[in-house]
């Protein structure tokens, strides 16, 4: 705040809003709850030049509240003598009920507006002023100059204080320093709370002064009954006698409870209180009256004698009690409240029963005991809470769970505005502007309220608004008043109005700083307005789903990066081959991705590999460890190891990677340990040979044509990671269009099922070789797959095809240069006969460098085979196990420019080795002329 033309406060904001011009509430400009104060007295019609306001003599000059306040103002006042201080206490309506001076002439010199009781402060009579605005805000205010509506009171300043009940928490009124700008001082601000505080001590003291009342009015009648029978059978136990008796601490507790609902009942009462060891007491409720006239309970318990006290009491019926006998109800879990308005006195009754003997257990008012009840229930609604909010990780779940929570114990219906970008698991940059209904939740289906997914506009003096801008709670008691929620939209208003709503609190749902959206909690059938207990409540609440929210927000973004990372690590298409047809899903976990992955990467002479893996953990470091094994097992695989070879490589890799991760600075998010299991497979369609190995993942499933289906019994192998431990392959030979299924753990894993009986449903499901890939992995995924799946699930189905015979030619050879000529011809006669003339000059060269390379470097036996499929296949096989390499041949060599040539003529080529020896080949496509 500054001084602006000898004037403290937002002068130059103050005379643009009241010429209809937009204000921002900013810091620096103008404070908001002083611009929503503005924005209602706006509504309310009201003029800045207004000078009368209400007066009323009818008011309580003597009450409590004064009664309480008057050593206090005397107190202020002597502290500020001397000085322009204006002391004023209203009531919890706005009216000031006292006023004291520093300087005792001010009552002559000030108009009788500001220095006279009985004229009215709310806010909807005076605008923006200090009783007022603490009225509204239920809390401190401070309000400077130009901030005041009135023009009247442009050169004052004033700190207010709300007055509370500290038992109910109502507040009973305000307490307001008034003083020149000039003379502000930040120690008012300590002071004040130091007052207030001091009031309501005095108030309590006044409360406790009736109860003290009370009990000794049932004291004075226990004595008078005690003198007239001249026996102490029947004379009830002091509290501490009755508690200091066999009673455990859950047994008092209990004890206590029933007695503090019985009070608040407010009548003549009887229950039965069923405690351990299958003890019963009874507890009974009578009217009291002190001297000074304060009506009050007394909550009594008859208590066996030692030789009945454990002895199970008789199972009564319903009946009204004979007279001269305490009532009694059925006991049970629940104890149930009796009023028995012509019950004889309980004094009389209780003195006559044989073998009773009365305790004291509560004596007070019963609004107090009401008040204890209710704070009790709010203690258990707020343990409740723990437990029903926040079960899932779901945005909008958690946002449900604090409604049903809410309805009908704080509200009888809740709406909940979120920003589309926290569904999304992000942050709302502008939350004001794209506020949807996301909960609609209460006793009843027809109230109309806006409907879920509804875009949320929100207007300025709207309590959300206010909500919003504050990040405080905003507490309407009375709708009908609340003009800024009325101008929201007043037709919609009067809908809701006319089905009883009266009562608003509007919270913003807050965590870590981040906003996450509005809770509106809406009280219609209990006609008492809300309080500030029920903001509190409402408050604690919301705080606790906003922090579930938060985590579901973060755990949700979380969850799409790490998913997004996942699926651009997976193949986004597969590659063109002829060997097998191929269908795939993914399938990410409800609680997180993980590190599952397939891969199909075709490979020389018409061979496809099969893979699939699983990384051990959820998470983006599950799918980044995935992506690196991935890529290592691509390049592994183009280095046309076998699958036990293979699989040694990427164990090693895995011991590296989880040596890394035991380092000083792991990465983000790993856990230390690194594993996966996987399961590799090489088809070859000439020979209809599969050759696979696994590291500890599950076997594969084999449909044959037949339709029978079988898991393939592979050597498992340990785990990727353990190192220092060997891989075994196996060989099985495919007929043609069998069915290889390939799969992950999480498609078998589910709590409520064995393992043995997801098998089972899996061999069920694929017996049907007629399926095509595409249909078998939607069947697999829709019969055997967890309804919520606990760990990701990747599945690939390959059907196998072969190549058949008429188009694989296969020449063997000696190792003698002159019958290099003879395998050109006879690779020339058989291009021609599958109609590959135009092959027949680039295959030819091919073949000729080829084979004069292993003739002359190779070791017989030499075996030359051609392969017609998607492209034309040249290879040489021969005995030795050195592979040629290409160079760059200088100008005077005679050699070194064959397999330059090769690799010209050729859109692929290169060098596998197997078990006995190494094949050379080269790949050219069909269309090469």
């Amino acid at each position: 705040m500054g001084v602006v033309e000898e004037r403290i406060g937002p002068v130059r904001s103050r005379d643009r809003f009241l010429h209809g011009e937009s204000v921002e509430s900013v810091e620096g400009s103008v404070r908001n709850p002083i611009l929503s104060s503005w924005e209602r007295s706006r509504l309310l019609g009201l003029s800045p030049d207004q000078s009368e306001l209400p007066f009323t003599q009818d008011f309580d000059a003597e009450g409590p509240l004064v009664r309480a306040a008057e050593p206090v103002l005397d107190r202020l006042q002597s502290i500020f003598a001397g000085s322009r201080m204006n002391i004023s206490l209203a009531d919890g309506h706005g009216t000031v009920l006292e006023r004291r001076f520093g300087e005792k002439s001010m009552v002559t010199r000030l108009p009788a507006i500001q220095s006279v009781p009985g004229f009215v402060f709310a806010e909807q009579f005076a605008g923006t002023n200090g009783i007022g605005l603490t009225l509204a805000e239920r809390r401190l205010c401070q309000v400077y100059g130009a901030e005041h509506f009135a023009e009247r009171s442009q050169s004052s300043a004033c700190t207010a204080i709300p007055v509370r009940d500290q038992i109910s928490g109502h507040i009973e009124g305000v307490l307001c320093l008034g003083y020149p700008y000039t003379d502000a001082d930040p120690a008012l601000v300590p002071l004040v709370r130091r007052a207030a505080e001091a009031i309501e001590r005095r108030l309590m003291e006044q409360s406790s002064a009736r109860e003290r009342g009370l009990l000794q009015a049932y004291l004075d009648a226990g004595s008078r009954a005690r003198i007239s029978e001249g026996a102490h059978n029947g004379y009830p136990l002091g509290m501490d006698e009755l508690l200091q008796s066999d009673l455990d601490q859950n047994d008092q507790m209990l004890l206590k409870q029933k007695a503090t609902e019985l009070m608040s009942a407010a009548h003549r009462a009887a229950v039965e209180v069923l405690l351990s060891h299958d003890r019963r007491i009874t507890l009974v409720s009578r009217p009291v009256t002190s001297t000074s006239g304060v009506e009050g309970v007394v909550i009594e318990a008859l208590i066996p004698e030692d030789s009945e006290r454990h002895a199970p009491a008789p199972t009564p019926a319903h009946d009204v009690p004979p007279p001269g006998r305490s009532p009694r109800v059925t006991p049970g879990p629940a104890p149930t409240t009796v009023r028995t308005p012509g019950a004889p006195r309980i004094a009389d009754s209780a003195d006559s029963a044989d073998g009773m003997v009365r305790g004291l257990v509560l004596v007070g008012e019963p609004e107090v005991g009401k008040y204890a009840v209710a704070a009790r229930r709010r203690l258990e609604l707020l343990a409740e809470a723990s437990n029903r909010i926040g079960t899932t990780l779901d945005v909008s779940r958690t946002a449900w769970e604090l409604a049903e929570t809410a309805v009908p114990r704080l509200a009888d219906f809740v709406t909940i505005d979120l920003p589309e970008a926290v569904l999304r698991g992000e942050e709302s940059h502008e939350p004001t502007a794209e506020m949807h209904r996301t909960v609609v939740h209460g006793i009843r289906e027809d109230c109309p309220f806006y409907p879920v997914g509804q875009q949320i506009t929100l207007q300025p003096a709207t309590p959300h608004m206010r909500c919003l801008n504050t990040g405080e709670p905003v507490l309407d008691p009375d709708l009908k008043a609340a003009l800024g929620w009325i101008s929201q939209d007043p037709e919609h208003a009067e809908r809701l109005l006319a089905h009883n709503i009266h009562s608003l609190i509007t919270v913003p749902l807050l965590a870590r700083g981040v906003l996450l959206g509005i809770a509106s909690f809406y009280r219609s059938q209990d006609p008492a307005p809300y309080g500030d207990d029920d903001r509190s409540l409402a408050q604690e609440l919301a705080a606790r789903a906003a922090l579930c929210m938060d985590n579901a927000r973060r755990y949700t973004r979380e969850h799409a990066l790490a998913l997004s990372l996942q699926r651009s690590l997976l193949p986004r298409g597969l590659p063109e081959q002829g060997a097998v047809e191929v269908a795939h899903r993914y399938l990410p976990a409800e609680s997180g991705v993980g590190g599952d992955w397939f891969d199909v990467i075709p490979l020389s002479g018409t061979r496809v590999a099969l893979l699939v893996g699983d990384v051990v953990g959820h998470g983006l470091h599950a799918a980044a460890t995935m992506g690196r094994l991935r890529t290592a097992a691509r390049n592994f695989a183009e280095l046309e190891l076998a699958p036990d070879e293979l699989l040694t490589h990427l164990d090693n890799l895995m011991v590296r990677l989880d040596r890394e991760e035991d380092g000083d600075n792991p990465p983000f998010g790993s856990t230390g340990i690194v594993g996966a299991t996987c399961l590799y497979a090489i088809y070859d369609p000439t020979s209809q040979l599969c050759t696979m190995a696994r590291a500890g993942h599950p076997p594969p499933a084999l449909v044959r044509p037949d339709g029978t289906v079988t898991l393939l019994d592979l050597p498992a192998g340990p785990p990727l990671g353990l190192g220092g431990l060997p891989f075994e392959s196996a060989e099985i030979h495919l007929p043609e269009h069998s069915q290889l299924v390939l799969y992950t753990d999480g498609l078998l894993d589910d709590r409520h099922r064995d393992v043995d009986a997801a098998l089972d449903e899996l061999r069920l499901v694929l017996a049907h070789p007629d399926r095509a890939p595409e249909d078998t992995c939607q069947a697999v995924l829709d019969a055997v797959a967890p309804e919520h799946p606990g760990d990701d699930i990747a599945l690939l189905v390959a059907r196998t095809n072969a190549v058949p015979s008429d188009r694989i030619a296969t020449w063997e050879l000696p190792s003698d240069p002159a019958l290099v000529s003879d395998v050109r011809a006879a690779a020339v006669s058989r291009l021609s006969e599958w109609g590959l003339d135009e092959s027949a000059f680039a295959t030819e060269l091919l073949l000729s460098e080829l084979v004069t390379n292993a003739v002359r470097y190779g070791t017989a036996p030499i075996r030359v085979r051609l392969i017609r499929d998607r492209t034309l296949i040249c290879e040489v096989h021969d005995a030795s196990s050195t592979a040629p390499r290409m160079r760059h041949a200088a100008s005077t060599d005679e050699g070194g420019r064959g397999l330059f040539l090769v690799a010209q003529l050729a859109q692929a080529w290169g060098t596998r080795y197997t078990t006995d020896g190494k094949v050379i080949w080269a790949e050219c496509s069909l269309d090469a002329a």
